[in-house]
């Protein structure tokens, strides 16, 4: 099943349910996802966002929230910060399980053997072998030195 038709599904049974908070996200999710195939539409895409697009775009909404929610907690807005936290929940319903360090190094010593990559110069075909499998499962703010610091 792709995420479009899971989101959709879950969007139908919040509805059902009446759970206002999971279908307002849900609501989110799918306006983020029908932006992005606007923009790729002007982009000559006419078949609109993949699935790994729509990984990278729930990635990117639960990053935003974090940053929120910790605004609003230093702010003493408890009550938004438990609704970021809420709504970061129900994304993060449609994202695979992130992986563990050492999940990941394995993920690295993977990528770069199948790069064939010795140098720094290297970094970036490691990187694109990464997002390119494993979107959404790590975070590539924190990997991006560690391959650094292992090709160097």
């Amino acid at each position: 099943m792709d995420m479009r038709t899971r989101i959709n599904a879950a969007l139908k049974d919040a509805m059902k349910a009446k759970e206002a908070t999971r279908l307002a996200t849900l609501r989110l999710i799918n306006a983020a996802i029908k932006d992005r195939d606007i923009a790729a539409r002007g982009e000559g895409n006419d078949e609109g966002v993949n699935d790994t697009e729509v990984l990278a775009i729930l990635g990117k909404m639960v990053k935003q929230r974090q940053e929120s929610a910790r605004t609003y907690e230093e702010g003493g807005r408890l009550d938004l910060a438990e609704r970021e936290m809420a709504e970061i929940t129900v994304i993060e319903d449609f994202l695979p399980k992130k992986l563990d360090e050492d999940e990941i190094k394995a993920a690295i010593s993977s990528a770069i053997t199948e790069a064939g990559a010795d140098s720094i110069r290297d970094m970036g075909k490691v990187m694109g072998i990464l997002k390119g499998k494993y979107t959404g499962q790590m975070d590539f703010g924190s990997v991006g030195p560690m391959v650094k610091d292992r090709l160097g």
